[in-house]
């Protein structure tokens, strides 16, 4: 699509928004729904499409997409009138006689700006997050699954006309044409290095964003931990769908006392999970394409594999990988994982294992499994990090009732249920001064006695 193309599109869908069409709540709703509606109709079409792009099964297309994409639908339709309410707010002394509250209003028209690895949840739970707002919407899907976004934009052109929400595929060339334009609102979900260009060219138009990208999520395993049950979610989160998730645990550290206990799991495990050869397992996936495979080949250290650490380039398919005795400086530590490779370092100080993660840039995730309430409290209050769990991993985003993001270098802002209205809104503080009644303390001339009041007032 050229970039005259785009412009007009844009064009309409502020003319769109102008008119009125997205603000009541009745046009919020009925797009929401038809919405929902479509995902069902094209729940089997939208699996084949995640079994092209990125050789999912149709159980981890629903749980992790598809399903939880319908959820955050169902959540807004349910509680959407709420959200829209004004919130009334204590008023001053001061403001008397006054009404003070705090109202919801679209930003406009936005931009949705999605990755490959979560195709369908990562462009549809924004969506719906700004379609609830009020806004109009250009959706930009990853051009690295195309199966799944020619499926996208079919159901996206069933239920909305291109004034209300737009679908643009394409590459590089489009992606730049669209951050040339002046949007309302970003929201864009993929690499820091993509996101810092993203907020670069938000700054030209001092147009807000919201950036979810990611990093090195720590897994912390402390002495007191469940061996067994640890490893079996460890395993679950890292190698769910290949890897390649934002949120994924990227490395173990781990207590050096319980290292080769934890490791035996997490091999134990990988065969209950995956068979004894996963890369015959049909359900287990692939890496998204050549350029990532090879990437990720090159980060696997073959004198430190416990297991795995082998490949099928044609089928672009990397075995579940277990590395010990990996340092800080080993290539694997020196960038986001983003695949089935897992390392496992060791502390044998769980301060100066903190210490070591807090010296990095802030992660999207940490993981911490211990069943000691002083370390899971030491770890909170000293960790920075997006969002995370305890004696578990990457499930704390698979809500509606939690706000999902990043933070420094992780990212900004979060969505999902009330904080996904919240992204696509600003929230307007107004008062409603009655006309009744003017108190005289704030007009001159001024004396002692207004003095006196206003240090009652004020106070």
């Amino acid at each position: 699509m050229t970039e005259m193309e785009i412009q007009a599109i844009l064009k309409r869908q502020r003319e769109y928004f102008a008119a009125g069409h997205t603000l009541s709540a009745q046009s919020r709703l009925t797009a929401l729904k038809k919405l929902k509606a479509a995902l069902q109709n094209h729940e089997a079409g939208l699996a084949a499409a995640l079994k092209q792009d990125l050789g999912k099964s149709a159980t981890e297309s629903y749980m992790c997409e598809t399903g939880l994409t319908m959820s955050e639908a169902s959540w807004m339709i349910r509680h959407l009138r709420r959200l829209m309410r004004e919130r009334t707010v204590p008023t001053p002394l001061s403001q008397f006689a006054a009404r003070s509250f705090r109202s919801p209003s679209p930003y406009g028209n936005v931009l949705i700006m999605s990755p490959w690895n979560y195709p369908v949840l990562l462009t549809l739970d924004p969506l719906i997050d700004a379609i609830a707002a009020g806004n109009t919407a250009i959706v930009k899907p990853s051009a690295y699954a195309p199966a799944t976004a020619a499926v996208l934009k079919q159901i996206l052109e069933e239920c909305f006309p291109p004034e209300y929400v737009c679908v643009i595929t394409g590459g590089r060339a489009e992606n730049q044409a669209l951050l040339r334009q002046k949007f309302d609102m970003i929201f864009f979900t993929g690499s820091k290095a993509v996101g810092k260009e993203v907020l670069r060219c938000a700054a030209e138009h001092l147009t807000p964003a919201v950036l979810e990208l990611g990093g090195k999520s720590p897994c912390i395993v402390e002495k007191s931990a469940k061996i067994g049950l640890a490893a079996k979610r460890i395993v679950f989160g890292k190698y769910l769908n290949c890897g390649q998730t934002c949120v994924a645990p990227d490395y173990i550290l781990c207590d050096e006392s319980i290292r080769d206990e934890l490791i035996a799991a997490i091999q134990k495990e990988i065969t209950a999970q995956f068979g004894a050869d996963p890369m015959a397992n049909e359900n287990y996936g692939k890496i998204i394409n050549e350029k990532h495979y090879h990437r990720l080949m090159g980060l696997i250290d073959p004198s430190k594999v416990v297991c795995g650490g082998t490949g099928d380039e044609t089928a672009q398919r990397i075995a579940p990988t277990v590395m010990k005795d990996v340092t800080w400086d080993d290539a694997v530590m020196g960038e986001e994982i983003f695949g089935p490779i897992l390392p496992v370092l060791t502390y044998t100080d769980l301060n100066a294992a903190i210490a070591e993660i807090e010296a990095r840039p802030h992660p999207l995730a940490l993981y911490l499994f211990s069943e000691d309430k002083a370390v899971q409290r030491r770890v909170l209050d000293r960790c920075h990090f997006g969002g995370g769990c305890l004696n578990d991993t990457i499930i704390h985003l698979a809500t509606s009732a939690m706000p999902f993001g990043g933070v420094g270098e992780s990212g900004m802002g979060g969505y999902h249920g009330q904080a996904g209205f919240e992204a696509f809104s600003h929230l307007r503080s107004i008062v409603d001064k009655k006309t009744w009644l003017d108190m005289p303390v704030r007009y001159q001339p001024y004396g002692s006695l207004k003095d006196k009041l206003l240090r009652v007032f004020l106070k």
